[in-house]
């Protein structure tokens, strides 16, 4: 089965987003980098042959960088599997392997990465951790969906759930809108643990309250207007 990562990257740098795309590349058969506009050198990524590097001119959010990076590898790569991976070097490329088998074996649609089935949580900002708890309940209460880490960034799903799965909220709240279509589409789904490195860069470009409430923002308005 093609395996194909998806990154989305904007002013993360070139050693953080390069150190990023180098430790995926070792378990898929192919990256696909969006830079959602970047104004550092993020963009100066080499493209090699299981490398593809994607450019927004316009720095849209993440959310619709995922949807550019999935179009891409469903339709000119023909990937079977894809994985949500960040730039941050946060996540670990070993744990790819782990995160797709239910794939492949048939298990699920769609499998999410937890930080509060392993040891990351323990690591994690009291403040953040509070953060990540609430947004948890939040979406809980929304979407009816049972999970434990509702903006966690490592997934993976198969074709035919990001074929299903259109995102059409750009920014951070197209977690939650995952979610829902998860829901929606009547995927089946699975939670898997997964360690996620905190440093003093990765916590200060991360989730802030100011940001937490715009998210929620945007879910009531994608639920009310749709």
């Amino acid at each position: 089965m093609r395996v194909v990562a998806i990154i989305p990257a904007y002013n993360k740098g070139k050693a953080l987003t390069e150190s990023a795309i180098l430790d995926a590349v070792r378990f898929v058969d192919h990256v696909v980098m969006v830079d959602d506009g970047s104004t550092d050198d993020t963009v100066d990524i080499p493209s090699r042959d299981c490398i593809t590097v994607l450019r927004h001119i316009l720095n849209r959010g993440q959310g619709a960088a995922i949807q550019t990076g999935t179009d891409f590898a469903l339709q000119e790569l023909g990937a079977d599997i894809l994985v949500h991976f960040d730039a941050d070097g946060q996540m670990r490329g070993d744990e790819i392997p782990m995160m797709v088998k239910p794939i492949v074996g048939g298990e699920a649609d769609v499998v999410l990465g937890s930080r509060f089935l392993g040891v990351s949580a323990k690591d994690m900002p009291i403040i953040r951790k509070i953060l990540i708890r609430l947004g948890t309940l939040f979406t809980v209460a929304l979407s009816g969906i049972r999970v434990t880490d509702t903006h966690n960034g490592f997934r993976a799903l198969s074709r035919h759930a990001a074929g299903v799965m259109r995102i059409s909220i750009d920014r951070m709240a197209h977690a939650s809108e995952i979610l829902d279509l998860i829901q929606a589409k009547r995927l089946r789904y699975t939670e898997r643990p997964v360690r996620i490195s905190y440093s003093v860069e990765t916590l200060q470009k991360g989730q802030s309250t100011l940001k937490a409430l715009l998210t929620a923002k945007d879910i009531l308005k994608k639920k009310i207007v749709g």
